[in-house]
């Protein structure tokens, strides 16, 4: 059954921010075509409007020329539409063969028949065999499985759909190199069975190798499509780049600075993601982590923090250290400001009072020095201009950007020395990021030294004295100041050849 489908001028805002502004895209059953751009281009919302996750603001889509338009993922799994997102949707607690036909199970009657469900789990498995290990069956929790193993269970969850059109978004991201022939050598057959496949990725070789057209979109538009023979790489990366310094005289200092000594170095750093990477910070330095998301960038931060099981070694003003609780890097003066302020950074029905006060309340005493504690929690709010009725107010209370401001404001409170900073304006207005980054400014002059990771290229390109750049869980490239472009970043972040890593002076 051929299928047709089109996105045009498709305009998405979230919370003031433009995600689309025109993204427009065509998908042909017999055909791949790649999805590329920067983070935060707009990809990942196009996909998810045509598959009725997030409802379009303006523009038009047309599935073999009729309108459409999904209110809920269910209706677009009914009209042949299956996606795989970067952020994976499996429960841990369930079994492989329960994720896959969750709110589709093979019944017998008005029970399930689990036996038909587990043979037809097994099935889509063999799909990828000898690619994984032998024991991943059917009755595996996902929660034992590798991060590679899942990601597999979620394009084996959207092929038992038997789609239509189907929407690889990063889905070899946490693939290993066999396992990606094999889903090109699946998507090669979804081909000839006349599916149509929208294909996104950074990885230029990829691109390159499974694609037939690609397209490309630069901060919420479309900017090119292209037959993949017709068009080269460095063709794609400039469309990819604004071509303009204006937004990055926005972002904050772009000028050198004099920095300290070493007093931070990390050495032979090991987890599921990384493969044994080596860097240094300098006092007073804002380094910056680059690269596409979930390539080992949190696992940095995550790891020298002591949150996360790691190898290696970690040395911090003349000592070795291995925290293996985020207790012991804390009593060294380590912060760190997760990625995700409403799970990991905030208790979002307690005040804000009792937010600022989490990592420090232990100094205050017992019985608790309410005044004392309360004066230094008013001082920080003032001090980062957090916008709010009242301390005792509830932090749910806050914009994003204010809940933002508490979640650096508690860690400021302990006079951080090595500043961990996990994507932190994600999700902020314009207005708030411009105080934050005088605030790092401001930090870094005082001594502290920061280590930060942003999904925002400019902002990396505009704040940082260094730039590292991840791939597959190594640095694969370390841009200093009188390097470091957009176009250099990104071209750091998805060319398919090797950079040297430059060596810190």
């Amino acid at each position: 059954m051929s299928q047709y489908l089109t996105s045009n001028d498709i305009v998405k805002h979230f919370a003031g921010v433009t995600a689309l502004s025109n993204g427009s895209l065509t998908a042909k059953s017999g055909e791949v075509v790649a999805l590329i751009g920067a983070n935060g281009s707009g990809k990942s919302t196009l996909c998810k409007i045509i598959t009725g996750v997030v409802a379009p603001d303006d523009g038009q889509l047309l599935l073999n020329g009729t309108t459409i338009s999904f209110s809920h993922p269910v209706e677009a799994l009914k009209s042949g539409i299956a996606a795989v997102y970067q952020d994976l949707s499996l429960i841990p607690s369930l079994t492989v063969s329960q994720n896959i036909w969750l709110t589709r199970e093979p019944m017998k009657g008005i029970f399930v028949n689990h036996r038909e469900q587990r043979q037809r789990t097994q099935k889509l498995l063999d799909l990828f065999a000898d690619t994984v290990r032998p024991s991943l069956t059917p009755n595996t929790l996902i929660s034992e499985l590798s991060p590679d193993e899942r990601q597999i269970v979620e394009i084996l969850k959207a092929i038992s759909t038997e789609p239509h059109i189907m929407i690889l978004d990063e889905a070899t991201s946490s693939l290993d190199n066999r396992q990606v022939e094999r889903l090109f050598s699946l998507i090669s057959k979804w081909k000839k069975q006349d599916k149509a496949i929208i294909f996104i990725s950074h990885r230029m070789a990829e691109v390159f190798k499974i694609a037939d057209r690609i397209t490309v979109l630069r901060n919420g538009k479309t900017v090119g499509d292209f037959e993949s023979k017709m068009v080269k790489e460095k063709e794609l990366i400039s469309l990819m780049v604004e071509n303009t310094k204006e937004h990055l005289e926005k972002v904050g200092e772009t000028i050198s600075k004099q920095l300290g000594e070493t007093v931070l170095r990390v050495t032979d750093l090991r987890t599921q993601r990384l493969q044994g990477v080596n860097f240094e910070v300098k006092k007073g330095e804002l380094l910056g982590i680059a690269g596409l998301q979930g390539h080992g960038q949190s696992d940095i931060l995550n790891s020298v923090f002591g949150s996360i099981h790691f190898s290696g070694t970690i040395h911090f003003e003349g000592k070795n250290y291995q925290f293996k609780h985020t207790s012991e890097s804390m009593e060294k003066d380590f912060a760190l400001v997760p990625g995700d302020r409403a799970k990991e950074g905030l208790l979002m029905r307690s005040s804000i009072f009792e937010n600022l006060l989490l990592p420090s309340w232990m100094k205050y005493g017992f019985p608790l020095n309410t005044r004392k504690a309360k004066k230094d929690a008013l001082t920080t709010s003032q001090s980062i201009k957090i916008v709010m009725t009242g301390l005792n107010m509830p932090v749910s209370s806050l914009s994003g950007g204010n809940a933002q401001k508490v979640v650096i404001g508690k860690w400021l409170q302990r006079k951080p020395r090595i500043l961990l900073l996990n994507d932190p304006t994600k999700g902020v207005d314009v207005g708030t990021k411009k105080e934050f980054y005088d605030l790092l400014k401001e930090l870094c002059n005082t001594g502290i030294s920061i280590l930060f990771y942003s999904s925002d290229d400019e902002e990396l390109v505009g704040l940082c004295d260094r730039v590292l750049v991840i791939r597959d869980g190594k640095i694969r490239t370390e841009l200093p100041k009188s390097k470091l472009t957009l176009s250099s970043l990104i071209t750091a972040s998805v060319t398919s050849s090797e950079v040297h890593v430059h060596a810190t002076n």
